[in-house]
């Protein structure tokens, strides 16, 4: 760990994540904060959730040093691997890997909780407990009608209660996949249902469908519980699906007050748990998703608004090192 310089603190980051070199450079998330630690003088590292081990006590990790040079042939350029003991040598981690949350995932996080000095975001008892959609459902009153369920005639059920449309999703999914938007007289519901459920053997969540997702769907950061910016994902014609991955369309997403209730509620419950960065997904005044693992936006937002998110974030990480 470094000393203070100056009036700022030179600390050392990690970002346990997917390869830094698949991350999409104009889009991520991950690569925005890993630039603005590299402006600010930070050591920025690289680690494998994989290398993640436990010696004595102590986290360790084989790690890499990492520069980016953006717009360059070599955007991500890597320096000598050696291991590193988090609570001696690393300030922050950020817990960056994305979902399935998996059996390597649960090891991964499970391991950073081991850490007492390091501070790691978000916090990983709290990533485990809450899967990021059954999360939402605390705040049942905030949502869409919303059943969680393997079987398969509930799920009929539950259509024909919400007007023979409904929405499916795994429970375990990232960036739209697997979601379904599923009419009574699709001649294949029978089939998507049991490929969903793997027949009847695994529980999905089917959402109301919300016709609203036609105008967006509506992506609020939260920055220990409060608001920082919002993105509406603009479906195109041919999708149920807003992802921007996926031909969705990025448009400026100013809060209404339907927004502010729900983070109102939902805020001052992400920051008692340690939930630091956190996206909720809303769809005409409706909460339907609480990503706490890898949520994104930041690029987009920065674009849209003229603003620098990751700035903010990085200057809330400084200040959680200060009152350490």
């Amino acid at each position: 760990m470094e000393p203070k310089t100056g009036s700022r603190r030179l600390l050392t980051l990690a970002f346990v994540m997917d390869p830094v070199e698949a991350e999409p450079m104009e889009g991520s998330t991950t690569i925005v904060l890993m630039r603005e630690a590299q402006d600010r003088g930070y050591r920025v590292l690289y680690v494998d959730p994989a290398k993640l081990e436990v010696d004595a006590g102590r986290v360790l990790a084989e790690a890499v040093e990492i520069t980016l040079a953006l717009g360059t042939d070599e955007p991500v350029q890597r320096g000598e691997a050696r291991v590193f003991d988090f609570d001696r040598e690393i300030d922050v981690a950020f817990q960056r890997k994305d979902p399935p949350v998996d059996r390597d995932f649960i090891i991964a996080t499970q391991i950073l909780d081991i850490c007492k000095r390091t501070i790691v975001l978000n916090r990983p008892a709290s990533v485990i407990a809450f899967n990021e959609k059954l999360l939402a459902v605390q705040f049942a009153d905030l949502m869409p009608a919303t059943r969680v369920t393997q079987r398969i005639s509930e799920l009929r059920g539950f259509m024909a209660e919400n007007g023979g449309q409904m929405i499916v999703k795994p429970l375990d999914g990232k960036g739209g996949e697997g979601i379904f938007h599923l009419t009574a007289d699709d001649r294949n519901l029978s089939s998507i249902l049991e490929q969903a459920t793997d027949f009847g053997s695994r529980a999905i969540m089917a959402q109301q469908y919300l016709p609203a997702i036609r105008e967006g769907d509506k992506r609020i950061l939260l920055l220990e519980g409060e608001p920082i910016g919002a993105v509406l994902r603009v479906p195109a014609d041919s999708e149920t699906r807003a992802n921007l991955h996926v031909g969705g369309r990025a448009s400026k997403a100013p809060l209404d007050d339907a927004d502010r209730k729900i983070i109102s509620k939902v805020g001052p419950f992400l920051k008692d748990q340690g939930l630091f960065f956190v996206g909720i997904d809303v769809i005409g005044g409706k909460l339907t998703e609480i990503n706490v693992t890898s949520p994104t936006g930041v690029q987009e937002i920065n674009a849209l608004d003229g603003v620098k998110l990751e700035s903010l974030i990085l200057d809330r990480v400084e200040a959680s090192v200060d009152a350490r």
